[in-house]
Parts: C-alpha cells; structure tokens; sequence
C-alpha cells in the first residue's frame, strides 16, 4: 500500500474539483484557458487538504522510527527560524533522537496503512506550493483582465490586462521592497536567496492569514445557523420571498441595462458599414449579442450601401472595446438573472408544497406542480410519497437540528484552541491534547480521520464563505454553470491565497508544527517546505499569535448580525426577520411568487384542455384532415377576390362587435404594465424591428396577453 492512498486521493480530488467546476462554470461557452487554470487552482488547494492527514500519520511514524533508532537519525529540513546564527545554505542538519534508558525499552514501530516513502512528500509539496503561488499571484491575476477585456486581438487584451496590473503588481512590489530594506536593515539577517525566499513566504502567509480569520470567524457561526434554521420550513419560506423581491427588482434591472446596450449596439450597427475599417469589430460585438437581438439588428441592415467618407462622427476603436466590455457584461448578468429566477421560483414551490403538506391527514406528500417522472427504478419504487412525506415533514428537520449541534460543538473546539494553541506546557488546544493521545497509541486510522475531519470543518467555513460572499456584480459564484470566468478566476487567487496558511493554522493548533510545540522533533514535510509560522520575530511573536485570537470577537459579531445591520443601514436590504424593510420584501415577494404560481396553473391548464381534446376527438383524424383541405380549396379560391377589394380592408366597419375589436387591437398603449403582462424578454420573434422597451411591444403581442390576469 505504500503510495497507494496517495494516488488514489490525487485521482479523487481531480475528479471532485471537476465536479463543482462545471456546477458553477460553463465549459461550452467559456474560454479553455479559463477552465483549465480554475481547475488547476482549485484542484492544487483541495489537494493539499486532503493530503495533510496523511503527511501527519507519515510524520509521527517517522518520528516513533527515530526515537528508537540505535543511531541517530539525520534529516535534512528548511530551516525557516530566522536566528542570530549565521545560515549557510538554507539547511540545517538536526538530529531527532532522545537517550534511551533500560526503563524505556524501545517500541515497534508499526507502518501506517498510508505510509508514504522519505522523499515523496517534499517534492510533492514544493511542485503543489510553487505552482498554486505562480497561478495566484502572477497568472490568474493576468488572465483575469484579460478574460474582461473587451479588445478585438490578443494583442489588445494583452496590452489591456498588463496596464490593468501595473498598479497590482507594484503594490507588491512596494511591500516586497520594504520587507527587503527591514531584512538589509537588520544585522543578524542576511541577504541571501534563502531569505528572499523567507520573506516572500512571509508576506504570502500573512496576507492569507488577515483574510482566513475574517472568513473563518464567519463560516463558523453561519454554517452551524444555517443547518438550524433549515429545520424551520417557515423560515426558509419567508427568506425565499425576500430572495424573490430582491431577485425581481436585479432582474429587471438587468434587462433593461441589457436594453440600453443593446440600443447602443444597434446604433453603431446602422452606422458603421460593411465595408467600414471597423466593420470587423462591429461582428464581434454582434456575435456576443443574443440571438434574438441579433435577428433584429440584422433586419433593418442595408448591406449594400457602401462606406463613404461622410461628416459623420464615427466612434472610434476604443469606444467600441468598451462597447464590446459592456456587452459581455450585460449579456451574462441578464442570462443568470433568469437562470436564478426560473430555481428560485422552483424552490418557493416546493417549500410551499412542504408546508400545505405538514398538515396531510394521508401522510403523503402531493405536489401543487408534480415533477417530471424519473426514469430510475429505484427512486420511483423506493422514495414514494409518503416515504417523502415522513423525509420532508418530520425526519429531515429533526436531522438539521442534530446536525446543527454537532457544528456547534465543533465550532466552540474551534475558537477555544485559536485562543489557545501556542499554550505548550500544559497543553490546552483540543485538537493537539487529542492528536497526542492517538500518538502514543499509535492508531493511524484515528489520526487521520481525526486530522481529516479537523482540517474538513476549518476548510468548509472558509471556502462556504468564499462562495456565499458577493462582491457587488464583480465578483459572484453563481451555480448551475452561471459563474462568469471574471469570479471563476478570482475564486481560484482566493483559494490558492487561503489554503496555504490554513494548513499551517491546523499544524499549529494540533502542535504538529514544532516551531508551536517548541519541540526537538521532525517537523512535517508541509512545514519543511512551505515553511513554518516562526519566519520573522516582528510577525512570528505578534501577528500570527494574536491575530487568531480575533476569531471571537467575528463570531460575536456574526451571532448578532452585525455586518447584516450595518448592510441595511447602508442601503444593502438583507434578510433580518424582524425589519419593517424586510416585511415589506418579503410580501412583494410572496405576491411575486404567487402571480408566477397563477401563471403556471393557467399553462397547465390550458395543457390539459388540448390534451383532452386530442383525446376526446383522436378518431376523427380523417374529418379534421378532409375538413382542413376543403379549407384550403376555399381560401385558394377566393384569393383572386381578397386582392381586388385590399382598399376595404381598412374601411370602418358597421358592425359594432368588429369596431371594438379594431379598437382594440389598433390601441397604441397597453392597458397594463406589470411584469406578467408581457414575457420576459421585449423582442419576440413575430416583430419585424427591433424594440428597445417594453412600450414599444407589437400590438399583436399586446392583443395575445391582455387577459392573462383575468
């Protein structure tokens, strides 16, 4: 089994970091190189969570080995304590073997099931670590502006993306060069490559740790709350009327900032022409342009009028890459607004129907809108109604409440040994007095799903936090394949940021990072590569033994949703509970959904009625088809005559039936404005221009869906 388990976790994490890159990703429509670097950022970081146990278990066999050994045993680690003693070559050989007396005979050493071989790690370590720092702070950065860029060449979104980061990578290297100066500065430091390479690591880690306590002081309150308040089916109801509200009004914003811009798109179409210098740049834009858009622009287009020199102010190239930057902006925002309100509306539904169904005298759970049948044997068979039934009204809640205790309990391990992991003697972190009891059992199965189950929680609060979090429209994960790859690349900078110090943070609170536990022993593979907490006495003594110590005071303020409040009295409406503003989103959107739930029951409806009628009328296939070419015959015949009397056509009618109906149909405004009124989208494809809004809709779609409400 030696390396067998290691090969087996590299195939599984490649595999589960596919699986959630294409739930949030679009591997159709998005750039190779876009998917390829995020897969590789994500799966680097995912990696080295899951490789850590395993480098623990090797380690303390490793140092059971030389306890006992007869000689003693030399390891060649990276020094990273920065001491008054002069360092030569980056390394230091320690010797990590303890005087055996006759009162401690030697122990046997029993190999893990997991042992990796001496030399594996390190390597395996330094390509992971090395090649996560180049992708998050030197490429994903660059393809970042490159992906938003709205130049026509490589060449210009090249120029673009490295203007762009003139001011990101400078600010590094004001910090780098300040690091440099204190290290210059200080006499007992020394400038060699080594150092460098401990100031860079230095700067990494701290940079990582700042935003991992804010993230991890958030996730471990949050987590454990949401499970809880995941039991309340009421609850969860209330929020998603507010979701609505609040997805309603950026949905509608959407689509009328896609209008506006697909208004200039259609101006710079009309004027530049084919045979323009620009006209090349124009097709790009057209193409990012949805389908239907693009139909319309193309209509009213006189392909055969030529380019002349004209007093017309033409826009220049650089208007049309922002014009470009704006269209791909517009175009993604709008198609998830609508993704998320077609789940969203999904989501009300069902937990509507959870909560007609907790009052069900039959115990079986029945669906306002049944779902589509599974083809699957054993959901049909096994998962019927009213095993449903019990599953959604009496288990499920039961089982998020036992959950919701079990994250609690873990949570306040959590905070209390971040505030007590650099106590040694007596030891008070609990992961550590845990680990240390299952060392000198030696029971490896234990250690590592003690240190999996550990390194797991710590990593859920902080990346749960990544994907919860939004930054305005800039940065957003987004699932069913929505994400843009602008927030696709910045969650892979974010997570090859954070992975890094988190390891260390776990090694620190289970004392396996000897420069925490102050012990003569061998370090990890981890910490002699990557290096350890204790780089710089001004950042080792202070900041990465204090810092932490703020977890508390963000899980206070979590608890009481003071970020939350502070959002609201800014003007970002969030979901309190107990606000007038929320109330007042929340029965918006209650009736939004309700409108939405009418308007699927009248489709239903009128489903059913054209599925019974084919039913009742089947067998006169043969009438309706004769029936259906006398008609034909008839309009055939009478063509001749609708021709010589068109000027009757638009005659006023003396019939007053016929009056009101021409009335209605030539009124030049509709007699209502709601949402529900009209589809979704303003172009429909029986409209032979293009229509920027809403007013200017044909009056035959008008005539189509006056009555819907009624």
């Amino acid at each position: 089994m030696s390396g067998a388990a290691l090969g087996i976790e590299i195939v599984f994490v490649f595999f589960l970091s596919l699986f959630l890159l294409h739930r949030y990703g679009d591997f159709k429509k998005q750039h190779r190189l876009v998917i390829v670097a995020t897969l590789l950022a994500w799966y680097l970081c995912f990696l080295i969570v899951f490789i850590i146990p395993l480098d623990v278990s090797t380690t303390i066999y490793n140092r059971c080995v030389a306890r006992n050994a007869v000689t003693p045993t030399t390891v060649n680690v990276s020094q990273f304590v920065t001491t008054a003693a002069t360092v030569t070559n980056g390394t230091r050989r320690l010797l990590y073997s303890e005087p055996r007396s006759d009162d401690n005979p030697p122990q046997e050493c029993s190999k893990p099931w997991s042992y990796i071989p001496k030399g594996i790690m390190p390597i395996f370590w330094r390509v992971v670590y090395w090649t996560s720092q180049f992708l998050t702070w030197i490429l994903l950065p660059f393809m970042q502006s490159y992906a938003r860029s709205g130049g026509f060449s490589i060449t210009g979104k090249i120029k673009t993306a490295l203007i762009e980061n003139a001011i990101y990578y400078g600010t590094y290297l004001i910090i780098f060069t300040a690091l440099l100066i204190y290290v210059a500065v200080n006499p007992n430091l020394h400038l060699e490559w080594y150092q460098l390479q401990t100031i860079g690591i230095a700067a990494a880690n701290t940079w990582g740790l700042f935003l991992l306590v804010l993230l991890l002081g958030y996730g471990l309150v949050e987590i454990p709350r949401s499970h809880w308040n995941g039991a309340k089916k009421g609850y969860l109801l209330m929020k998603t009327y507010f979701k609505a509200a609040k997805l309603m009004t950026e949905k509608a914003d959407a689509e009328e900032n896609l209008e506006d811009v697909m208004e200039e798109v259609r101006k710079v179409n009309e004027c530049i022409k084919y045979n323009h210098p620009l006209r090349k740049c124009v097709d790009t834009i057209l193409k990012k342009c949805p389908t239907e858009y693009q139909e319309k622009m193309g209509r009213n287009m006189d392909d055969y009028e030529d380019f002349e020199e004209k007093n017309i102010a033409y826009p220049s190239e650089k208007t049309l890459v922002k014009l470009h930057k704006q269209v791909i902006y517009s175009v993604q925002r709008h198609r998830r607004t609508q993704v998320q309100w077609r789940i969203l509306l999904e989501q009300a539904f069902y937990l509507e129907d959870v909560a007609k169904n907790e009052t069900s005298a039959t115990r079986q759970f029945v669906y306002t809108f049944p779902p589509q049948e599974t083809e699957n044997w054993l959901i049909r068979h096994v998962y019927t109604p009213t095993v449903e039934w019990y599953w959604e009204c009496f288990l499920h809640p039961w089982c998020s409440r036992i959950l919701a205790v079990v994250l609690v309990l873990f949570s306040a391990v959590v905070v209390w040994s971040e505030c007590t992991f650099f106590s040694t003697h007596p030891v008070l972190s609990l992961f550590a007095v845990f680990l240390q009891q299952a060392e000198k059992t030696y029971n490896y199965i234990y250690i590592e799903v003690a240190c999996f189950l550990t390194i797991f929680f710590l990593s859920i609060c902080v990346y749960s936090t990544v994907f919860r979090i939004r930054v305005f429209n800039y940065y957003y994960l987004a699932s069913h394949h929505q994400t843009d790859a602008y927030s696709l690349l910045f969650s892979g900078m974010l997570f090859c940021r954070l992975t890094p110090p988190l390891c260390l943070n776990f090694l620190g609170l289970t004392h396996m990072d000897v420069s925490i536990s102050h012990q003569n022993t061998e370090p990890t593979a981890y910490t002699s590569i990557m290096g350890s907490l204790r780089v710089l006495p001004l950042i080792a003594d202070g900041f990465y033994i204090y810092y932490p110590m703020l977890v508390v005071i963000l899980c206070i303020a979590t608890y009481f949703s003071l970020g939350t409040r502070c959002l609201n009295l800014l003007g970002f409406q969030q979901f309190m509970g107990d606000n007038d503003m929320t109330s007042d989103l929340t029965d918006e959107g209650k009736e939004l959904i309700r409108r939405e739930k009418r308007k699927r029951q009248r489709q239903e409806d009128g489903e059913t009625r054209r599925r019974d009628w084919k039913e009742r009328y089947g067998n006169n296939r043969e009438d309706t088809s004769r029936n259906r070419n006398a008609h034909s015959d008839q309009k055939e015949s009478s063509y001749t005559e609708m021709t010589t009397n068109r000027a009757s056509k638009y005659s006023r009618p003396n019939n007053r039936t016929e009056r009101d109906r021409i009335e209605l149909l030539q009124d030049a405004e509709p007699l209502d404005f709601n949402a529900e009124t009209f589809t979704d989208d303003p172009l429909e494809a029986d409209s032979g221009r293009y229509q920027p809004a809403g007013r200017y809709l044909s009056m035959s779609k008008s005539n189509s869906k006056i009555f819907d409400d009624v």
